[in-house]
């Protein structure tokens, strides 16, 4: 049923004074109806020089971006039991739900077009939310990052760059990308959306290898009757019952927040060097806001090269440009400094005005006293900065091979303090690592990142990329074993 909106016509016999905003707002509302593809409003005129507008129910779909979505799904149904499962899932958790779709509004109307843009299902828009429930800062236990979740070897095969500054798997636009390219390279040679689908989850070979041994014994080789990893086996159920919740959510108890049809972000030049605590004040937009929307930066110093482009929202971008060149201070208050291999930390942090403590909490050192040679993060004539906890820099390559991530589980009288003075880690990056984890309770399993040996990072490298969920996405606890991945 088509809405009816109220104008009120300027009377003839009011003053210029009067009309000229009436005649603004005529303009205004001439410029609200002007739509792409839609049929002119019906006018009725009535008495007392009011007019009744009928917005048709397209006017009103065509400003929110789930109709579009929804009508672009296109992927046959699939019978599983399974669906219903996870269907339950979310339906029994509303706060997660919209906790994730909060989430979604930054990224999904970018991420939408470019999936309409290849001729893909718009199912695919929908991914990040069982990959990473699109947190920019999600991070499995394998090292694969970002909304997508991407281990580094795959995001170098697709272009992201990766090093101590940056992370090109958390950058929204080449991530998005490079996800697209995969998917579209995994259809091609499945020439199925499901079969592509798992092998995004579970790596083409182990897809294959499925499909070998059911030809060996004469079976069908299509999503549904391969033996594969139970993860991979729930992976396509769980986006067909998001689906199936953005398609109608009423019927799952669930209201799904307006998303508007319009770009959320716009990418702008990264011409000079700066803080990144300063870019978001001259934006004036919060820390939170910029780094959701530039999550690739591992430091609190964007570095001209290590990224071509920095997004801001859409109405913050003439802000920052004003702002910026009005700005005649600084724009940096970190460099990057080379000690020597064996320098002590102790000695080190007073020439830059910091604790020992602080400057290994700035490079995420743990509690290491002597330098390995690693490049390190130092203010600008003494200056300390801010804005450093904003950043996952275990995320960033390290020069020795990585990181290691483990599982604690709580045991009963742990406090997340204990916790961390157990592993030699603030309770801060416990919180980062986890979702930002308030308390914890006896049985529950969180992760511990630390820096990984030579040993150990060989191990990893020999397991192909084996990795479980990040604790903050969905898998229920069933069903969170390590597998291949992408």
């Amino acid at each position: 049923m088509p809405l009816i909106r109220l104008i009120f016509s300027a009377l003839l016999t009011i003053g210029a004074l009067v009309s000229a905003p009436c005649a603004q707002a005529d303009n205004m509302l001439a410029l609200s109806t002007s739509l792409p593809d839609l049929a002119a409003p019906l006018t009725l005129s009535t008495a007392r020089n009011i007019k009744l507008e009928l917005i048709p129910d397209t006017e009103l779909a065509v400003r929110d971006l789930w109709p579009r979505i929804r009508s672009g799904f296109a992927m046959r149904d699939l019978d599983s039991p399974l669906i219903e499962r996870h269907e339950q899932w979310y339906a029994n958790r509303p706060d997660y739900v919209e906790r994730m779709m909060e989430r979604a509004r930054r990224y999904l109307f970018y991420i939408t077009g470019e999936v309409e843009r290849r001729g893909m299902p718009s199912e695919i828009a929908l991914l990040p939310m069982i990959e990473s429930a699109f947190n920019p800062g999600a991070y499995s236990t394998s090292r694969a990052s970002g909304i997508w979740q991407f281990i580094p070897s795959t995001g170098k095969n697709f272009g992201m760059q990766q090093n101590w500054w940056y992370d090109g798997r958390r950058d929204i636009i080449s991530a998005t990308n490079g996800a697209l390219d995969y998917l579209q390279k995994l259809h091609d040679m499945f020439g199925d959306w499901e079969l592509a689908l798992a092998a995004y989850n579970c790596g083409e070979g182990a897809v294959q290898r499925a499909q070998e041994r059911n030809r060996k014994r004469g079976l069908p080789v299509n999503y549904t009757s391969l033996k594969l990893p139970d993860e991979t086996r729930n992976y396509v159920p769980k986006l067909f019952a998001i689906k199936n919740i953005v398609a109608n959510p009423a019927s799952f108890g669930l209201v799904l927040q307006n998303i508007p049809n319009e770009p959320y972000f716009a990418a702008i030049s990264t011409t000079k060097q700066i803080d990144v605590k300063l870019a978001a004040q001259l934006a004036d937009i919060t820390i939170e806001e910029f780094t959701a929307l530039n999550p690739a930066h591992n430091r609190p110093v964007i570095l001209q090269g290590s990224s071509d482009l920095i997004l801001l929202p859409v109405g913050a971008v003439e802000t920052f440009r004003a702002n910026l060149e009005d700005y005649d201070k600084p724009l940096v208050s970190w460099q990057p400094y080379h000690p020597r291999k064996g320098e002590h930390i102790d000695k080190l942090a007073p020439r830059f005005g910091l604790s020992a403590e602080k400057l290994r909490s700035v490079n995420g050192l743990g509690r290491n006293n002597v330098s390995t040679g690693q490049t390190l993060l130092v203010p600008v004539n003494g200056e300390t900065g801010n804005g450093f906890e904003a950043f996952n820099m275990h995320l960033a390559p390290t020069s020795d091979g990585g990181t290691r991530s483990i599982r604690h589980t709580v045991r009963k009288g742990e406090t997340l303090d204990s916790i961390a003075r157990r592993y030699h880690v603030s309770a801060a990056k416990l919180r980062t690592w986890n979702d930002q984890l308030n308390q914890v309770k006896a049985g529950q399993t969180i992760i511990i990142v630390q820096a990984a040996s030579r040993k150990n990072s060989r191990r990893h490298l020999a397991k192909s990329g084996n990795r479980s969920h990040k604790v903050a996405q969905y898998s229920p606890p069933q069903q969170r074993l390590a597998y291949n991945r992408h």
